[in-house]
C-alpha cells in the first residue's frame, strides 16, 4: 500500500519520476527527493530496461525511493520477470488491462498496484471506478492516438480542467505533457495529490537530464498544493 507523504512537507504533492534508465538519473531522481522513481518494461519505449540493467538500477535506488516497474499489456512471464529483477514497491499497468488483470496482478505478486487511465474527455472516466476498486493508486494521462506505438511517454497533455472538483478513493497521480515550466500550474489547475514525469526530464527521447529532473521536483515542491477544488 502506498506509504504517507513525504515527511518534509505533509501536504506536499508526491513525485514521480519515470522512465529511468541510468545512474545518473537514478541518483537524480533520489538527490532532490522524489517519491518514486519508475522502470520501464516496454520493448517499444526508448526507456526499456533489460532484467540484469533494471535489477542493478533497482539496488541503487531500493530504500531511497519506491521502486515502481511499468509495463503495458504484458504477458504474465513478463510481467513475473520484470517483478524479480526489481523487487520493485509497485507494478504499473499502462495499457489495456482489465481491472480483474489489475486485481489479480495486486493479490499474485504481493505489491502495491498503479493503473494508469488514458483521459481525452469526460467519457474516459466511465470505468475508472472500477480500477479503483482493483489498484492503489490510479494515474491519469493523455490519451494516445489509434495506432500509436506505445501507450505513454509521448510528452502529449489533455486538458488538465477534466480532474476538477472529481474525487477519487485512491490517490492518484498526473502525467502527460509535464515538465519543470507547466508542473506547478497543472497542480494548480486540478488539485493533483502527486505528479509523474519522464520525457518532460529528457533531452532526447530516453535521454534524462539531471538538470531537469532536479529542476522538475523543485517546481513541483513549490507548487501551491490545495485539495481539488469543490
Amino acid at each position: 500500500m502506498p506509504r504517507g507523504r513525504d515527511k518534509r512537507d505533509p501536504m506536499g504533492v508526491l513525485i514521480k519520476v519515470c522512465g529511468i534508465n541510468g545512474v545518473e538519473a537514478a541518483d537524480a531522481a533520489v538527490r532532490t527527493g522524489a517519491d518514486f522513481a519508475g522502470l520501464v518494461f516496454y520493448k517499444k519505449s526508448p526507456r526499456n530496461l533489460g532484467p540484469d540493467q533494471a535489477h542493478a538500477l533497482a539496488q541503487r535506488l531500493r530504500g531511497r525511493a519506491r521502486l515502481v516497474v511499468l509495463v503495458a499489456d504484458a504477458s504474465d512471464e513478463e510481467i513475473g520477470a520484470a517483478v524479480k529483477a526489481v523487487e520493485p514497491d509497485f507494478i504499473q499497468f499502462h495499457g489495456g488491462e482489465s481491472p480483474e488483470r489489475v486485481a489479480d496482478a495486486r493479490t499474485r505478486y504481493g505489491a502495491g498496484v498503479i493503473k494508469a487511465i488514458p483521459l481525452a474527455d469526460e467519457s474516459d472516466f466511465a470505468g475508472v471506478a472500477r480500477y479503483e476498486d482493483a489498484a492503489d493508486m490510479l494515474l491519469f494521462d493523455a490519451k494516445t492516438a489509434d495506432g500509436a506505438e506505445r501507450p505513454g511517454g509521448h510528452g502529449a497533455a489533455f486538458d488538465w480542467q477534466l480532474l476538477r472538483r472529481r474525487k477519487f478513493s485512491k490517490p492518484w497521480l498526473l502525467a502527460g505533457g509535464l515538465n519543470a515550466q507547466n508542473v506547478a500550474r497543472a497542480i494548480q489547475s486540478c488539485g493533483a495529490p502527486g505528479v509523474d514525469v519522464s520525457s518532460g526530464v529528457e533531452s532526447a527521447p530516453g535521454i534524462k537530464s539531471a538538470q531537469m529532473i532536479g529542476d522538475f521536483v523543485a517546481a513541483a515542491r513549490a507548487a501551491h498544493h490545495t485539495e481539488s477544488p469543490a
